[in-house]
Formats: C-alpha cells, structure tokens, sequence
C-alpha cells in the first residue's frame, strides 16, 4: 500500500514540486505490467499483480535490480513507454508535481532488441504533451548503466544522437559499489561536448570518494542520492560552498537498506548543514511511494515542519535544469511561497 493511500490530503501533497531523481522504469506498477504482458504475448512467473507486488518486497539494491530488469521484458513498443510515462505523469501531477526530470536506461532496452529510437520517441510522446494534458513541464536524461563497460556507455550515447533533441542531460545509474564514475570519463567529455547536462548516482552505495570523482572527474552538477557525503565534512562543506544539488529518495533508502529506518535518515541533518537536498521518488512503483508520498513520510518521521518542506520544494526548482527559462523557475517558486503563505512560518523569502 502506498502511502498516498494512508495519509490525508494536507500540504505535502499539493505542494507543488520538482522531482528530479525518479527512473521511469521504476513507474511500472504490476497492474500495468500484468496488461504490458498480455498485450506483448510475454509470460511472468507471477500468478497475478498481487503476486508481484509481494516480490517487490526485496532486501538489498541488487535483489531489486534483478527484478527490476526482469519485468522490463514487457516494453516492447514505442507506445508501451508513452503509455508508461503517461501514467507516472498523471500520478505525479495529483501530488504536486509542476516539473519533472525523468531517468531512463536505454541499455536495459537496447539489450533485449528494442532500438534506442524506440524507447525515445516512445517517450517523448507523453513528455511532449505533458503540460498540456497534466500541467507538468518535464525533460529526459537519458542514464547509463555503470556495472556495463563505458564502450557500451558511449556506443549508446552515439546511438541516441539522432534523438538528442528530446534529451536534456545524460546520467549514470545502476550498482554503485564496486564501479567508480572515473571509468566513464570519456562518455561524459563526449555529451558535454553535444552540450548535455551531466547528472551522476553517488554516495548511497559508494563512498564518498565516489562524489568527489563524480565531481571532478566527470563534471556533473547534480549528485544523485550523495548520502555518504556526511561521512566526510570537508566534502560537505565544498558542496555547500559550490551549491551542488543532491537529489534524495528517502522511502528509496530504507527500501535498499541505505539507511535501517526512515527516522534515522540523514535529511534533516543534511539540511540543517546547508546542502541544497531535495525529496524525490527514484522508482516508485517498487519502493512505495510517488513525490508527495515521500514528502509525507519525512514530515512524519523526522518531524519536518511547514518550513523545511517549503525549503525542500523550493530546492527542487533551484536544482531543477530550467536556466533555459529563468522566469519559468521563478513563477515556480512564487507557487510555492502561494501554496504556503498563511501557514505557520509564512512565506520564505
């Protein structure tokens, strides 16, 4: 049960939000898995949803990965990703979500024999009208899969060049520990050249030193997940110095054991240090909750008041790749200050 389903309608559910870290693989409920199958004559060895929905229940980030890869055997067309992203859309439009930058891993398709072009297109046709039917802006960042060699990495990214045009940044994902981001450094010298974005998953698994080398070695501006940072404070104090955003799953990091119990997640601490953090989902489907659910749940078990959720809200549109439109990020952010003027602590200024 999702925990949308388990708390009221109250200011973390409207109040409007950028989600960052979210894989839309991750989005495939087993309802539309089971429907997914049965349109593309593919057989799970599940009896039903609710069969399924109890191996969701996993204990370390590989166990997840297993099936995660596993289930995406039933995206098979272009119209099988528009319906996917379509229904991550209008879910996270009903929990406050004004814009989306959304993970996809071409290599887990490209593997199976679906083109690059098919899972793009497919794609952006529920991007490419995400505003207008969902009041969601949205862009794609197209990850690589860091436990596969980085020659895959950049045969991908060379596949994909016909289709830059619907990609905003490109991301690195997948088993963190063991494979630092350095071996992929030629990939991403090659989509900063293009003029890509650059995004990089650091610090849940690995350690530190792997922020660090995200960092310098491959030049992102955003840290995925970045938890470990506070094992190190001279690392701490540069990123809150460089204002590097770090994009956050908490209801993620219990599911895959980063952290024992949301209580004892690190966010607050993070915040009250300076880090620029923000609340995302990463993959919702299978970790129990969509963006606003995951604000709940650290209102609820870190005791986060009006202010600190503002903060975090306010933090997604800052992180948020949208320098292309400046007064867009601005409209964002007077709607939260909108949402939340009257409350205790008012508007943030």
């Amino acid at each position: 049960m999702h925990l949308s389903e388990d708390f009221p309608e109250d200011l973390p559910a409207g109040l409007p939000k950028a989600e960052l870290h979210l894989h839309i693989e991750g989005t495939l409920e087993p309802e539309s898995a089971f429907a997914l199958a049965a349109r593309n004559g593919v057989e799970l060895p599940y009896a039903d949803a609710e069969e399924l929905r109890e191996a969701y229940r996993f204990g370390d980030l590989q166990s997840f990965l297993d099936l995660y890869y596993a289930l995406m055997a039933v995206l098979r067309t272009a119209d099988d990703f528009t319906e996917l992203a379509d229904a991550y859309l209008a879910r996270a439009a009903a929990q406050g979500v004004r814009h989306a930058e959304i993970f996809f891993d071409p290599q887990a398709h490209t593997a199976r024999g679906v083109p690059v072009g098919t899972v793009i297109e497919g794609l952006a046709g529920a991007l490419d009208r995400s505003e207008e039917r969902h009041g969601v802006t949205t862009q794609l960042i197209m990850c690589f899969l860091r436990d596969r060699p980085a020659e895959s990495a950049m045969e991908t990214l060379d596949a994909a060049k016909p289709c830059l045009h619907h990609i905003v940044g490109i991301g690195l994902d997948s088993a963190e520990a063991g494979h630092p981001p350095a071996a992929f450094r030629e990939v991403y010298a090659e989509a900063e050249a293009l003029g890509l974005r650059k995004v990089a998953h650091a610090g849940e698994e690995g350690p530190p030193s792997y922020i660090r080398e995200a960092l310098d070695v491959l030049g992102v501006e955003r840290v995925d997940h970045g938890l470990r940072a506070m094992e190190d404070p001279e690392l701490v104090e540069r990123l809150v110095r460089e204002r590097v955003p770090l994009t956050v799953c908490p209801l993620s990091n219990v599911r895959l054991r980063a952290v024992d119990a949301l209580a004892d997640h690190p966010l607050k601490a993070m915040m009250e240090a300076g880090l620029l953090v923000t609340v995302n989902s990463d993959d919702p489907a299978y970790f129990g909750g969509y963006a606003g659910d995951n604000f709940r749940a650290v209102r609820e078990a870190l005791g986060l008041d009006d202010h600190h959720l503002r903060e975090l809200a306010r933090n997604s549109f800052r992180a948020a790749f949208l320098d292309h439109d400046e007064a867009r990020r601005a409209r964002y952010l007077a709607e939260v200050d909108a949402h939340t003027s009257g409350r205790a602590g008012g508007p943030s200024r």
